[in-house]
């Protein structure tokens, strides 16, 4: 919204702060997720490694990668909408999370 509008930020030192913030933690969070999915997926489907992947290998771990992630969107998903309406003063606020993307 306001990060296409970089005039906002030099006036509002405080929000661009936060931005930065926000940015940095969902840098992070990116992180840690593709760590935990490697892990998690390469000792599920990878037994024992070696040159290559088999088509198998190859296909569960896709398969795993993409399931890890569902999960991690749908939990990410309700924990924002828990701290919007957390944020919101109660019940009625933050219902719409379809615009959320995740």
């Amino acid at each position: 919204m306001d990060s296409l509008n970089p005039s906002l930020s030099a006036s509002d030192p405080k929000a661009a702060l936060m931005r930065q913030v926000q940015q940095e933690a969902a840098i992070n969070n990116a992180r840690q997720l593709i760590s935990k999915m490697n892990s998690h997926c390469f000792e599920k489907c990878i037994p024992t490694p070696g040159s290559s992947l088999s088509s198998r290998e190859e296909k569960c771990f896709t398969t795993c990668m993409e399931k890890y992630m569902a999960a991690w969107n749908t939990v990410s998903r309700q924990y924002i909408g828990r701290i919007q309406k957390t944020a919101g003063g109660g019940a009625g606020s933050g219902g719409d999370m379809g615009e959320f993307g995740i």
